[in-house]
């Protein structure tokens, strides 16, 4: 594929409204992992206080899309921006909660030292940790009921509770903006229902959440938002907006989108 061609009916041409108060925004982003893009010139804008799904089949490049947004995976091209200004500038505003399956979960470090590893830009490298801020940690592992759990080895819990662990750290961040790829895969039932609890109050204080989701029976009742995407950016909105019959059908195929709706509706 000739990766200077514009994408097909302009949906993906740059647009700058919103850009200045957008917690972060892609434009013409392009990934490639060899000659088929993963990614093909996405334009995004992620509204603040909002909780948005990243939608769209295997291997549709939802995560690739949120890693090559955060630098974690380098883009051929494209422009990535945190409230109007260069991401490398605004990293102290983002918390990011990777897969579980991405992660060394032999390393040997205890759950607390996992939840400390959020407060490290405010700590430095070299700094002692202080009663407040074991304080916070502490108070970031009850929010999401692992209180109990701060001594344990991270590779002696089940997903789930790595999951709630993971999470932990990126509240310690004390962010604006919470980016998570597949929050909820392989998590128990308890465990889903206590992380979205928390994104919602993320949402209530006025944060902006963002997740890379695969279940499409509950966009409605967990997300504002939806982002839909295969390759190239299929849709964008609120949950009436675009989180449609049509655009899943796109994305996904008639069969299984119709399958999908009636499982949403």
């Amino acid at each position: 594929m000739n990766l200077t061609l514009a994408a097909k009916d302009g949906r993906n041409q740059p647009r700058d409204e919103g850009l200045a108060e957008s917690p972060l925004a892609v434009r013409g982003l392009t990934v490639s992992y060899g000659e088929k893009p993963a990614v093909f010139s996405v334009d995004a804008t992620f509204r603040v206080g909002a909780m948005t799904a990243i939608i769209g089949p295997n291997g549709a490049g939802k995560s690739t899309l949120l890693k090559a947004a955060l630098g974690i995976v380098r883009p051929l091209s494209g422009q990535v921006t945190c409230y109007g200004k260069p991401l490398a500038k605004q990293r102290g505003r983002i918390a990011y909660v990777p897969q579980r399956a991405s992660v060394d979960w032999d390393f040997p470090t205890r759950v607390l030292d996992v939840v400390l590893m959020g407060l490290y830009r405010r700590l430095g490298l070299l700094r002692r940790v202080t009663t407040r801020q074991m304080q916070t940690a502490l108070a970031c592992l009850d929010r999401v009921g692992m209180s109990d759990f701060a001594d344990r080895q991270i590779g002696q819990l089940s997903g789930g509770q790595q999951q709630r662990v993971f999470l932990a750290r990126a509240l310690a961040q004390g962010a604006d903006l919470y980016l998570l790829d597949e929050p909820f895969a392989g998590v128990d039932a308890a465990t889903e229902k206590a992380i979205i609890a928390v994104l919602k109050e993320l949402k209530a204080q006025g944060k902006t959440v963002v997740a890379v989701h695969h279940d499409l029976s509950t966009v409605p009742e967990y997300f504002d938002r939806v982002f839909l995407i295969n390759t190239s950016r299929i849709a964008e909105g609120t949950v009436e907006e675009a989180f449609t019959e049509a655009h899943l059908h796109e994305a996904y195929g008639g069969r299984l989108a119709t399958a999908q709706m009636s499982v949403a509706g």
